[in-house]
């Protein structure tokens, strides 16, 4: 019987690979996904951005029943965290999930192999082989063509490196079986932040220590700093400006020096979480052995997505972009029906990034910075969430809409929100934007009343100095 050959394998189970397996299907291939984890979903689903995102929620929860209720005449005993049970609860919606992911294969007759997988090279025919070396022993998979989504990992300091307990990953910052006395945070970006503020919440001290003056780079400024005073007010402390110069572990504890201005000073901690930043996960693949080009880390790709060496592709984090889930998705799929020879693209510029502390923070396009470095004439509007009867009623005023608009034609070059339920909003400028829409097509859209979507069309209206209710 002669050996099964698929028309495409898929390395990597997460947000790139389980949906690029998916809509191939769809298109009338036949799929094979090798994955070495026992769930799918890859670091998204299992250890990212659903587990990240359930203890976010959880844990305001307890914020609001221990700071807000009373505000809204909700009179309770103070509550009392049970943290196991709030794990439990993260680990049922991250499992719920991966299932899903599961079921989708079967539903699509995606077949799947569990292990590590590892490329040989192609046959004289031209079929690719992959080496899947699972619980029991290796086998040899066929295929046309592959696509490599194995995504990234958290990068390590080279004088503290993980050890699961005391140095943590976001992995492990997930999972602390009870509330840090005080956990200190290095990377000032969008991971440490959340899980930073998920144990501030429970009740951790909490210091931040970032390299760079400001936080989450890229981000617009004012957003960024609006964003500092609020997480301050939480009761996070910040070291912006300043370097983790070396650190040991003593016991139970971490002792740090951390640099600034030519100054040290010493931090004891019995956490330490490093979100210093991600880098793609490629070492088991063998692509050194079959030449396949990178740069920097990343493998690099064509505009179908194809690398250096025929019938094997890459996408998500191990390509050029931001390391983000929905960004890998919609490569998936676009990767798939280019496969099929259909013209479907990413549209990069539009790729939105959110950071879910709370306020939450939410942009898509350009920052003002951006545009006065690039010499781009343009008009700002902004609208206060305190100007918001919604945000009013929820007793969540912080922070505003800032839209950037062309000077010329009022077409949107960005926007850039802090503030409440920021990630949901922003996907009606990502759709804007996408279709090349104008500050102006915002302003004379309906937006229901009361809800927070309507500083949004404050903040459009007001480009032209027309907000309402300003």
């Amino acid at each position: 019987m002669a050996e099964e050959t698929f028309d495409l394998i898929i390395i990597g189970a997460g947000p790139g690979g389980y949906v690029a397996a998916i809509r191939a299907a769809q298109l009338g291939m036949k799929v094979a996904v090798v994955e070495k984890r026992e769930s799918m979903g890859g670091v998204c689903l299992n250890e990212g951005c659903i587990p990240s995102k359930a203890l976010l929620d959880s844990s305001e929860l307890f914020h609001l029943a221990k700071e807000k209720f009373s505000g809204h005449g909700i009179e309770i005993a103070p509550p009392v965290l049970n943290l196991p049970k709030m794990m439990a609860r993260k680990e049922d919606v991250v499992k719920k999930l991966t299932d899903g992911v599961a079921f989708l294969f079967k539903k699509n007759k995606v077949t799947t192999f569990p292990g590590v997988a590892r490329l040989q090279g192609a046959r004289a025919d031209g079929v690719h082989q992959v080496e899947v070396t699972g619980a029991n022993g290796s086998q040899t998979v066929l295929g046309k063509k592959i696509c490599l989504a194995t995504g990234s990992e958290a990068v390590e300091l080279p004088f503290l490196k993980f050890d699961g307990n005391l140095v943590a990953s976001a992995r492990e910052a997930l999972s602390f079986d009870r509330v840090p006395e005080h956990l200190m945070v290095v990377g000032g970006g969008y991971i440490g932040l959340e899980l930073g503020s998920v144990w501030r919440r429970l009740g951790a001290e909490v210091t931040v220590v970032e390299m760079l003056p400001r936080l989450i780079a890229g981000s617009d400024q004012q957003v960024a700093d609006a964003l500092l005073r609020s997480l301050k007010k939480q009761g996070i402390r910040f070291l912006l400006g300043a370097k983790l110069a070396k650190a040991e572990i003593r016991g139970e504890q971490v002792v740090a020096v951390v640099e600034s201005e030519g100054e040290s000073q010493e931090l004891t901690c019995d956490k330490v979480l490093v979100a210093v930043g991600r880098r793609p996960l490629t070492a088991e693949l063998g692509i050194e052995a079959l030449g396949i080009a990178v740069d920097r880390g990343r493998i690099i790709v064509d505009q179908d997505y194809q690398t250096n060496v025929a019938g094997i592709y890459a996408i998500g984090d191990l390509i050029a972009g931001p390391m983000l889930a929905h960004k890998a998705m919609e490569e998936g799929v676009v990767f798939a029906e280019r496969l099929v020879g259909q013209k479907s693209i990413v549209e990069y510029e539009f790729v939105p990034g959110v950071c879910y502390t709370w306020p939450e923070v939410a942009s898509v396009g350009k920052t003002e910075e951006a545009l006065k470095e690039e010499g781009v004439e343009y008009r700002v509007g902004r609208f206060n969430f305190q100007g918001n009867g919604r945000a009013r009623c929820m007793d969540e005023t912080e922070g505003f809409v800032k839209i950037l608009a062309d000077a010329k034609n009022g077409r949107l070059l960005g926007v850039h929100i802090i503030g409440p339920r920021a990630s949901d909003l922003i996907s009606e400028a990502v759709t804007a934007m996408t279709f090349g829409g104008s500050a102006e097509d915002i302003a004379l859209t309906f937006h229901s009343h009361p809800t927070l979507s309507e500083a949004v069309k404050e903040a459009a209206l007001d480009v032209d100095k027309r907000a309402i209710h300003a």
